[in-house]
């Protein structure tokens, strides 16, 4: 979900609470806190040496002892107009940071209304080959039987 699309969802549920659904079905703690609003920017070599940026507007979120605690959707809105000023472009992804055990960062693949909340259903994030032409992952046009691709990373090896 681009930043754009989450802040209009929130605006149009203001008086709801702002629940998260892990991709499990699990709810988080409805008592969640948004302790960070991040712009993150990862600048990277691809495996086919193609330099790539990657910028996403980041929500941490941390479940604390006061069980009673609720984040209305309003407030969450409220929240990233702060963070308007280093986020600027509306069109990148947001992504949620949850500890679980361990640190996850989710996706958001859909989102569902209710009477009373506003759910964000979270996804895995997956890693994924940004160079499959040059690294030989069959596709409809690769085979790897062609000895030119079978490198990891391209034709001169990783």
């Amino acid at each position: 979900m681009k930043l754009i699309e989450f802040k209009a969802l929130l605006r149009q549920h203001v008086g709801k609470n702002f629940q998260l659904q892990l991709p499990d079905g699990a709810p988080v703690p409805v008592s969640f806190h948004v302790t960070e609003v991040g712009r993150v920017q990862k600048t990277f070599i691809d495996c086919g040496g193609t330099l790539r940026d990657l910028v996403t507007c980041q929500l941490q979120v941390w479940v604390g002892e006061d069980v009673d605690h609720r984040i209305e959707a309003g407030k969450a809105a409220a929240i990233l107009d702060k963070a308007a000023s280093f986020l600027k472009d509306e069109s990148m992804p947001v992504e949620v940071e949850y500890e679980d055990r361990v640190i996850s960062q989710y996706t958001i693949e859909g989102h569902e209304a209710n009477e009373a909340a506003v759910v964000l259903k979270l996804a895995h994030k997956h890693t994924d080959c940004l160079a499959k032409e040059l690294c030989g992952v069959p596709g409809p046009s690769l085979s790897l039987k062609d000895p030119r691709k079978v490198a990891c990373c391209g034709p001169g090896g990783c």
